[in-house]
């Protein structure tokens, strides 16, 4: 794939971080009950940066975890004697029972990463919510699935790629936009 345009360098991935977490803060009027939850690997990542900014503007950590779902999505057919996926790694050492969850990830594409999570998530305790904090939000949704929180609107079309680089995982922070090469 050949990269077909930069959309967020470091500097508008930061102001974004900036952003998101000023509103997950006035949206539930401060941190107390709420849980960061990032969705490996890189929505992992930009829930660090959003406990670490959110610390910085309210004084006091937020309750963070991590949720692996590679084998929780509906498009995989990996499943346990019960016919259930298996969940590669849940990493919450918070009771999400009665706490507001916010699920943060990466790119919102189709919904099914999402919804692997929500599976998850209710699989660990009845939450009094679910929010939803994107980096980048690319449309084309498969399921009823909307952010409450967006980094970016990036229209595209299903055959571009959006590329997200996260200086922890890929050296560089940036979000691009690949296209196929024929």
């Amino acid at each position: 794939m050949a990269e077909k345009a930069a959309i967020l360098d470091e500097q508008a991935i930061t102001r974004a971080v900036t952003r998101i977490a000023h509103e997950i803060i006035e949206k539930n009027r401060g941190i107390d009950q709420c849980i960061l939850v990032g969705i490996k690997t890189r929505g992992a990542i930009l829930a660090k940066r959003l406990a670490d900014k959110i610390e910085i503007i309210e004084g006091k950590p937020i309750k963070t975890g991590e949720l692996d779902i590679t084998l929780y999505r509906d498009d995989l057919q990996l499943k346990n004697e019960q016919g259930e996926a298996y969940v590669q790694q849940v990493d919450i050492e918070h009771d999400v029972a009665n706490q507001k969850v916010i699920l943060v990830d990466d790119v919102l594409y189709t919904g099914r990463t999402v919804r692997a999570a929500l599976d998850a998530i209710m699989d660990l305790g009845r939450p009094s919510s679910i929010q939803l904090a994107v980096l980048v939000d690319r449309g084309h949704r498969e399921l009823p699935i909307r952010p409450d929180f967006v980094g970016k609107n990036i229209p595209t079309s299903n055959e571009e790629r959006v590329v997200v680089s996260m200086i922890e995982k890929d050296g560089t922070d940036g979000v691009t936009i690949h296209t196929r090469t024929l």
